[in-house]
């Protein structure tokens, strides 16, 4: 039979409510009183029961976080970010993939395993901002992304159009005239692609520099098969340039690939940069110059959000909260 709470205040001494108080962190208890609950818990090999607790609070002590894609390094290290976060304030993550795929991202939010956990972080990529009703659930949700804005819950994202107006302009400055974009969404309005690829020709525009229909590659997925395969069409098309700016970093270690197969030296024929801060940016050879978006407070600020609407501490209506990015100068640009 498995100890209970009763074996344990016989064994320990004490009353059942010590007992409980002790497990729940009570921190009104003696030290000596605190120890010998402890010492009986390990001699009995007591498990609390996290069902009964859970149904007296109304909490699970979870949460959920929803991704399209976890085989995108960007999305690999955001929900390690978030799992971090989360355990920091006692919290566990159950993680569910979407496959990018709108029907399967709407069928989550219906999902009865939601009801295993007491909120959702969730990062669309297939719906858009025509689905924005569909965020009207009857659970606290945090949104994150670029698919969907002015919704009804709360929103954590980064500075697309100002990260890459920067990162750009940090091209512009080292003197590097015909900058070649990498990852751009043929047709594409509301989402990364395009918020980053206004910001790149916000930043021409500043410059007086027109923008050149035939320095932009597009592609469809993310990953760096995809920017190798852009860059070899650039380059198969004879177009002139000397940077390239990858819409995230997987495409831009993709590109740099085929561009020093092709004997292009990076940086000295082509600069190269990239968008996300992701860990392996910094090994790769030459290391990659990368807009650092803000990944990891992204991550904490979502979970804290999240926490916050799922306790009532906050009673203001959907917040957008926006996170501060930076360039990390590396050997494929240097200023």
């Amino acid at each position: 039979m498995a100890a209970t709470l009763h074996d344990v205040a016989r064994v320990a001494g004490v009353s059942i409510k010590t007992v409980s108080n002790v497990i729940n962190g009570y921190p009104h208890i003696r030290p000596a009183t605190k120890q010998r609950v402890e010492d009986a818990i390990a001699e009995l090999g007591y498990t609390p029961n996290l069902t009964a607790r859970n149904l007296r609070s109304g909490r699970t002590g979870a949460i959920a976080l929803a991704l399209p894609d976890l085989s995108l390094a960007y999305f690999a290290e955001l929900a390690a970010s978030v799992i971090a976060a989360a355990e920091a304030s006692g919290v566990s993550v159950l993680v569910e993939q979407t496959g990018a795929d709108p029907d399967r991202e709407r069928e989550l939010l219906r999902s009865p395993r939601l009801k295993l956990t007491d909120g959702l972080i969730f990062s669309p990529l297939g719906l858009g901002q025509e689905d924005a009703a569909v965020l009207k659930v009857p659970f606290p949700m945090v949104l994150l992304g670029e698919r969907i804005f002015d919704g009804p819950t709360d929103h954590v994202t980064m500075r697309n159009v100002e990260a890459a107006r920067a990162a750009t302009a940090y091209l512009l400055a080292s003197g590097r005239r015909r900058i070649a974009v990498v990852g751009a969404h043929e047709g594409e309005i509301i989402g990364s692609a395009a918020l980053r690829l206004q910001g790149y020709r916000d930043a021409l525009k500043e410059a007086g520099i027109p923008f050149d229909e035939d320095l932009i590659g597009y592609t469809t997925f993310w990953h760096r098969a995809n920017g190798a395969l852009s860059m070899r069409e650039l380059l198969a098309r004879d177009v002139e340039f000397d940077a390239v700016f990858g819409l995230n970093d997987t495409l831009a270690l993709g590109a740099m690939r085929v561009l020093q197969e092709a004997g292009r030296h990076v940086p000295e024929d082509v600069a190269v940069i990239g968008f996300d801060g992701l860990d392996e940016a910094e090994y790769s050879i030459p290391s990659l110059t990368t807009v650092d978006p803000g990944r990891e407070w992204i991550a904490k600020t979502a979970v804290h959000a999240l926490l916050e609407r799922i306790s009532g501490d906050v009673d203001a209506g959907p917040r957008l909260l926006l996170a501060d990015f930076r360039i990390l100068e590396r050997e494929s640009a240097p200023a």
